[in-house]
C-alpha cells in the first residue's frame, strides 16, 4: 500500500514494479458498494493513468436499473457522458487470489472540468471529512462488521441455511463468542487472514456472533476514508474466500428469518489539530461536543435511515427482540440503545452508532453518521436524557420501511447540505426504483395467508 502523503504516481509505479504486477483491477465503488470498473494490462494502466466510465455507473441500484426520468437527470446528463477516473495510490493492494500478479486500486471520479463527481460514494465521504477539516477537526472511526457464512444456495426461493463445518454438521443453536464454533471454519479463516495480511488490511478481532454461522470482524480505528476502503476490500475478500470453501458469505441485514440480523456498528470520535479528543474536557469529563454529537445523531438518524438501512430487507433486522435497536435512545455501556457510549478513558471517549446495517455502503454510512454528529456539534443540539434501562422496551422511533425512510430523508434539507444535494437526489431516485421493483414481487406469506382467506 502506498503512503497517502507520498509522491503519488512515482511511488505507485515503484510499488507495482516491486511486485511484478501485470494486471490492474481499476475499481470504483457504486451506490450499493459493488466494485465497478475495468481490468487493464499494466502497460495500459501506466500509459493512461486513469480511465473513463459513463457517469451513471456509480449511480445504479442493486438490480442494475436506472430511473427513466425525473430529478435524477437534473444531476446526471441524459447524454450518458463520461466521467474521468483517477487512481488513489494509497488504495493499491495486491489481489491475493489471482493466478497472475494482479493489483487492485480504487479510483476517484471527476467530471471533465476536474471536479469530483458529487454523488460518487467516495466523494460524499470526502465532502463530509472536509466539513470537519474546516473546523480544525479530524474524525476517527472503527467499524465492527457482522456477516453470515451460509450453505451454497442457487435457488432464491429456498431459505438459507448455516454451512457445515469441519465436523460435518451445521450449527443448530446459538453460539455467541464460542471459540469452538469459530474453529469449525478454521481452513476458511486461515485463508481470510492470509488474504488480509497480503492486502495490508488492518483487521483486529474475529468473534462468533449470536446467529448460527454469524461472525463479526473488528477494524482498528483510523481515518474514515481509509477505513471505508478497507471495509470495501474486506467484503470483496471474504466473499471470494468463502466461495473457495464451497460456501457463501453474506452481508444481508436479515438473511434468515429466525436468526438475528447483521449490523455494522461504527465507533466514532473527533480529535483536534493537536490530536486531543474533543469529546473529553481537560479534567476527563464528557465535553459539550460529546453531548452535542449525540444530540445530532438523535435528531438526524431517522432521516438518515435510508442510508444506514438501504434495502427493503434492512428493516426486517430493526425489530423488537432481534438484538437490534428500534429507537435512538442513548446510554453508557448499554447495548440495547441505538447510540451507545462505551466505557473508556477520556482520551478514548467515543460514540457507537448501532443502527447501521451490514448491508450499508461503508462510504455512505460513514459519511451519514459523521454528518449527523457534525450537525449536532455545529447547531449545539442537546441530547435527550440518557437511557439507563432496557431500550428494547421503549417505543419505535425509527422508520419501519424503506418507503418511509426515503420520505424522511427527502424532507431533511439541512442533512442534504452536509451530504450534497446532488447525492441525495440521485440516491433517493435510485432507491425509489428499487422499492418499486420489490413491490412487484408477491411473497410466500401473502400466498399462504391471503390466497383463500380474504
Amino acid at each position: 500500500m502506498v503512503a497517502r502523503d507520498s509522491s503519488p504516481f512515482s511511488e505507485l509505479e515503484h510499488w507495482l514494479d516491486q511486485r511484478g504486477v501485470t494486471e490492474i483491477e481499476c475499481l470504483v465503488p457504486d451506490l450499493t458498494g459493488v466494485a465497478r470498473g475495468k481490468i487493464l494490462p499494466r502497460e495500459k494502466f501506466t500509459e493512461d493513468r486513469g480511465m473513463r466510465l459513463p457517469e451513471a455507473i456509480v449511480a445504479i441500484g442493486v438490480t442494475g436499473e436506472f430511473p427513466q426520468s425525473g430529478p435524477y437527470y437534473d444531476v446526471i446528463a441524459p447524454t450518458d457522458r463520461d466521467m474521468h477516473l483517477q487512481p488513489d495510490p494509497a488504495t493499491v493492494r495486491i489481489v491475493p487470489w489471482a493466478a497472475d500478479p494482479t493489483a487492485q486500486v480504487i479510483h476517484d471520479c471527476f467530471d471533465r472540468n476536474g471536479k469530483l463527481i458529487p454523488y460518487a460514494p467516495r466523494s460524499v465521504l470526502r465532502r463530509v471529512c472536509d466539513l470537519y477539516a474546516a473546523e480544525g477537526w479530524s474524525p476517527v472511526v472503527a467499524p465492527e462488521l457482522e456477516f453470515y457464512l451460509i450453505e451454497r444456495n442457487t435457488d432464491p426461493n429456498q431459505p438459507l441455511r448455516a454451512p457445515r463445518g469441519r465436523s460435518g454438521r451445521a450449527e443448530t443453536s446459538r453460539q455467541a463468542y464460542s471459540i469452538d464454533a469459530v474453529n469449525e471454519f478454521d481452513p476458511l479463516f486461515e485463508d481470510i487472514y492470509a488474504y488480509c495480511e497480503k492486502m495490508e488490511l488492518n483487521v483486529d478481532t474475529l468473534i462468533h456472533e449470536v446467529g448460527a454461522g454469524q461472525m463479526e470482524i473488528n477494524f482498528f480505528h483510523d481515518h474514515p476514508l481509509g477505513l471505508a476502503d478497507e471495509v470495501f476490500f474486506f467484503k470483496r475478500t471474504i466473499r471470494e474466500a468463502a466461495l473457495r470453501h464451497e460456501m457463501y458469505a453474506t452481508f444481508m441485514a436479515k438473511p434468515m428469518a429466525n436468526e438475528p440480523g447483521s449490523a455494522m456498528h461504527i465507533h466514532q470520535s473527533v480529535v483536534d489539530a493537536a490530536g486531543r479528543n474533543i469529546f473529553s474536557n481537560t479534567d476527563g469529563s464528557p465535553s459539550d461536543a460529546f453531548r452535542w454529537y449525540i444530540g445530532g445523531l438523535q435528531r438526524y438518524i431517522p432521516a438518515a435511515m435510508a442510508l444506514f438501512a438501504p434495502y427493503v430487507n434492512s428493516y426486517r433486522r430493526l425489530a423488537r427482540a432481534t438484538a437490534a435497536p428500534i429507537n435512538i435512545q442513548w446510554g453508557t455501556d448499554n447495548r440495547t440503545v441505538g447510540i451507545r457510549a462505551p466505557l473508556a478513558q477520556a482520551a478514548a471517549r467515543r460514540v457507537e452508532n448501532r443502527v447501521i446495517g451490514a448491508d450499508a455502503n461503508p462510504y455512505v454510512a460513514l459519511a451519514a453518521t459523521l454528518a449527523c454528529g457534525y450537525l449536532g456539534m455545529k447547531n449545539r443540539i442537546e441530547p435527550k436524557p440518557e437511557c439507563k434501562g432496557d431500550a428494547y422496551l421503549g417505543d419505535y422511533s425509527l422508520p419501519r420501511s424503506l418507503g418511509e425512510a426515503l420520505e424522511l430523508l427527502k424532507a431533511k434539507t439541512d442533512l442534504h447540505d452536509a451530504l450534497g444535494r446532488e447525492f441525495v437526489t440521485v440516491y433517493t431516485e435510485v432507491k425509489e426504483i428499487e422499492y418499486e421493483e420489490f413491490m412487484k414481487v408477491i411473497s410466500p406469506w401473502e400466498r399462504e395467508h391471503l390466497l383463500l382467506h380474504v
